[in-house]
């Protein structure tokens, strides 16, 4: 029985001529057959050989004169040999003609061989549904549509692959919108690192940063408070054990009441299951009295100096204004842990359910930690809540966050990520990974995706990782992934219906993503710069380090010194050329004015707050 290929008498490019466990080669005639060059056996074109019951579907992965053909590559009647990986076949043992992959019925040699047809294409890849999403063309067929399965995708963890300027963002905005349209039920949490995606979801995404995330310092783990309070170095042992001590009492004080204060104190925190990983509030004042009351009760003095350190650090990162969105209210104790969940999570969306967490505003010292809790809080929200909200956690620049060397990196953030590709399906929670140095990230966790986009890559040991992580059948069509074109994609797993070369669809220009960092406006007004704008830039680069409580009251306002500075340094009308430059070569020194620097404060032994000198 012949399977129906839309074509009325399908003419054989080649024949059959050896055949192994998942290849064939195909020994056929050089020239182009008549008609046109959409008959041309080449590179990565899909070719079919036909067997009594089915059509084997492969794909050509290489072509070489075939050195016994006895004539040369210019003669009419030469021939090639074709390497052909076997995907799947179409069977014609019931009707209508179905596709499956994999190989049932080997072909025998002497077998044809030739091109798939339209009819045959549409045939496997046209897997269009409700659970489905289109992402683009075939490569071989613009007029065939590429299908993504939207559940196996999402439900078996999916991972995005490309080096830089290949169109791997807009291929991610352009997934997570498809997957948005088709899967409403579903939370997406995307974390961008270079805060690219701010613009591309438009109003079905709330962009959080560190101007309106409230993060509680409380909410951090064990190993995540240490890394903040220790600015991301290793921590001296000696004062990480203090801290491991008073922190169960700290929350013990807070969630027992200040009536109760000098009990709880004495009390054996093992006592009420209270651990340094719970997640219950406590105050930063209880945390630092605690270890100074701890300190007190030294007879010898110099063991002072573990304690007085681990006040300072505490101190410190409770001061430091980029860490205020964990320590704005560190002394109130109130507990917000349902107000942040429903705001990083969007529960309810309320038409919104998409979240965009922009890192590029924190401190590096603590971009880790922030990860840590946000993964770490995905999972367990998962898993406590029975996976009654699915949640799909997009990381981009994943290699920053897991990588495959274990001695660099933070563990807490790689474990979070681990735990999410190997438990988080169980529990509604689903993981997309986004990278352009696979190399670089932990194989393992590659290794749980079930679907993947390679997208181009000049790496060797990038191409090899990915090669490792493909089926075998498929692992030779990497060899096409360095020559990709922009937008153009190799996808290969469970999403799809072959491992197959796809171009994704072009987003129109607003939803493109790109870095908000600094934009072409920015950029063209820096062209108009004047000594206002310089004073400006000034004030911010110092209050950046300054908390509010020691910024004095007796600066001047900004806006007048500049008016102020600009009348001065500002050239007669007749000194200016015409064009020139809106920046005098030189500039007078600045009068003096009431401008804080950190040797303008001094700490009194009898209160922690700073003062100015006067």
């Amino acid at each position: 029985m012949q399977v129906e290929t839309g074509r009325a008498a399908p003419r054989a490019l080649g024949s059959v001529q050896s055949v192994t466990g998942s290849q064939a080669h195909v020994r056929l005639q050089v020239a182009s057959l008549p008609g046109a060059d959409d008959v041309r056996a080449t590179v990565g074109k899909f070719l079919g050989i036909r067997t009594s019951t089915s059509l084997i579907v492969g794909v050509i992965t290489k072509i070489a004169i075939d050195p016994l053909g006895g004539m040369g590559a210019g003669s009419s009647g030469a021939h090639a040999t074709a390497q052909l990986d076997m995907l799947g076949e179409i069977k014609n043992d019931r009707t209508p003609s179905y596709f499956q992959r994999g190989v049932t019925d080997y072909p025998m040699i002497g077998d044809a061989a030739d091109l798939i047809t339209q009819a045959e294409l549409k045939l496997i890849f046209d897997i269009s549904g409700t659970a489905t999403i289109a992402i683009g063309h075939l490569q071989q067929d613009p007029t065939i549509a590429a299908y993504i399965n939207v559940d196996d995708m999402v439900r078996k963890h999916f991972a995005v692959f490309g080096t830089t300027g290949v169109g791997k963002s807009s291929g991610v905005a352009l997934l997570v919108r498809e997957i948005l349209d088709a899967r409403p039920d579903l939370r997406v949490f995307l974390i961008d690192p270079h805060n690219e995606y701010g613009h591309s979801f438009g109003s079905r995404a709330q962009t959080l940063s560190p101007n309106n995330l409230k993060l509680p310092f409380w909410l951090f783990n064990f190993e995540e408070i240490v890394d903040v309070f220790f600015r991301g170095r290793p921590g001296i042992d000696e004062e990480v054990e203090i801290l491991s001590e008073v922190l169960p009492i700290a929350k013990m004080l807070c969630a027992r009441g200040l009536g109760e204060r000098r009990s709880t104190l004495r009390a054996d925190p093992k006592s009420s299951g209270v651990t340094v990983d719970t997640p219950v509030p406590y105050r930063l004042e209880d945390l630092v009295q605690l270890i100074d009351e701890r300190m007190g009760k030294l007879e010898n003095r110099a063991m002072w100096a573990k304690y007085h350190r681990l006040i300072t650090r505490i101190e410190t990162a409770r001061n430091d204004p980029r860490y205020s969105f964990m320590f704005d209210n560190a002394n109130v104790g109130g507990d917000t842990m349902v107000e942040v969940l429903s705001t990083l999570f969007r529960l309810p969306p309320n038409g919104m359910p998409m979240t965009i967490m922009q890192l590029a505003g924190f401190p590096a010292e603590v971009v880790d930690s922030v990860v840590s809790v946000l993964l770490r809080m995905a999972f367990e929200f998962g898993l406590w809540s029975d996976g009654a909200f699915p949640l799909l956690v997009v990381c981009e620049e994943a290699h920053r966050y897991a990588p495959a060397d274990r001695s660099i990196g933070f563990g807490p953030t790689r474990k979070a990520v681990s735990r999410i590709a190997k438990e988080g399906r169980k529990y509604g929670v689903f993981l997309g990974l986004i990278t352009q140095r696979p190399a670089e990230l932990d194989a393992t966790i590659i290794s749980q995706c079930s679907t993947l986009f390679a997208m181009r890559m000049a790496n060797d040991r990038d191409q090899a990782i990915v090669r490792s992580a493909v089926p075998d059948a498929a692992g030779s069509l990497l060899s096409f992934v360095p020559s990709l074109g922009t937008r153009e994609v190799f996808a290969f797993g469970e999403g799809v219906a072959l491992p197959t070369r796809l171009r994704f669809k072009e987003l129109e220009r607003r939803h493109i993503p790109h870095s908000e960092a600094v934009t072409r406006s920015q950029m063209d007004s820096a062209r108009g710069v004047d000594v206002g704008f310089l004073l400006s830039v000034v004030e911010r680069w110092r209050g950046a380090t300054m908390s509010a409580r020691s910024r004095p009251e007796d600066v001047g306002d900004i806006d007048a010194l500049a008016d102020q500075e600009f009348s001065r340094l500002r050239p007669a009308a007749d000194q200016i050329p015409a064009g020139g430059p809106t920046l005098v070569p030189a500039l007078a020194p600045l009068p003096k004015v009431a401008v804080t620097t950190p040797e303008s404060f001094f700490f009194p032994v009898d209160d922690p707050k700073p003062r100015l000198r006067r």
